[in-house]
């Protein structure tokens, strides 16, 4: 669905409560339960059904001040109140994918960062095996790969990485005894001067 679609949609759904004076919130969260299949929505179904049931079928039946009174204030509760909530959860029913996207690349950098500061402590760095996907470990160091100790199915993964760049790595891996920076990798393995940048995302250099 296109983004600007599924706002549209998203916020229709979501004002429905309001445009309806509350008759259509309990049918409104409907959509949530079968979407998510969570506890929470599935709660707030059976309240508004509940809440619905009771203003329109028995509030009715005892007219007096206190029921009159309860009965005003269920009725907002299904009025302003399911808005609200519906309001509050449209961007998790209705989820963009391309916002998605960007916020796991920013979560992958920042785990990313972390670890590069972790691995500031080479001990630290060798016990969590940072840059090591190759090995078991239950550390998310967000896809950095240690260059100068990963083996070559791992290296391959680098961005723009060819079997023949893998291969000069390693040749100059050997002849070096490893690198201290992409720059270092780069002249010393001969690598095309536009992989630098992408490189430094994703490599370290741990002794």
């Amino acid at each position: 669905m296109d983004r600007r679609v599924r706002t549209v949609v998203g916020f229709g759904w979501a004002v429905l409560p309001l445009l309806s004076l509350g008759l259509a919130t309990a049918p409104v969260f409907v959509y949530p339960v079968i979407r998510r299949h969570r506890t929470a929505d599935r709660v707030a179904l059976a309240g508004y059904l509940a809440l619905t049931v009771v203003l329109f079928f028995f509030l009715d039946l005892f007219a007096n001040p206190v029921t009159d009174a309860l009965l005003f204030i269920g009725w907002l509760m299904l009025w302003l109140g399911g808005t609200v909530h519906a309001l509050v959860i449209r961007s998790r029913v209705f989820p963009d994918p391309y916002r998605r996207a960007l916020e796991t690349v920013a979560e992958r950098r920042a785990l990313r960062e972390s670890a590069r500061e972790t691995a500031l402590d080479p001990a630290m760095a060798w016990e969590l095996r940072i840059g090591r996907p190759d090995l078991a470990r239950g550390f998310d160091d967000g896809g950095l790969v240690d260059v100068n100790h990963a083996p070559p199915h791992v290296l391959v993964s680098l961005p723009g990485m060819t079997r023949e760049l893998v291969e000069r790595i390693l040749r100059a891996r050997q002849e070096a005894g490893g690198f201290t920076s992409v720059e270092e990798l780069s002249s010393l393995a001969q690598l095309p001067p536009g992989l630098t940048a992408p490189l430094d995302e994703y490599a370290i250099f741990l002794p």
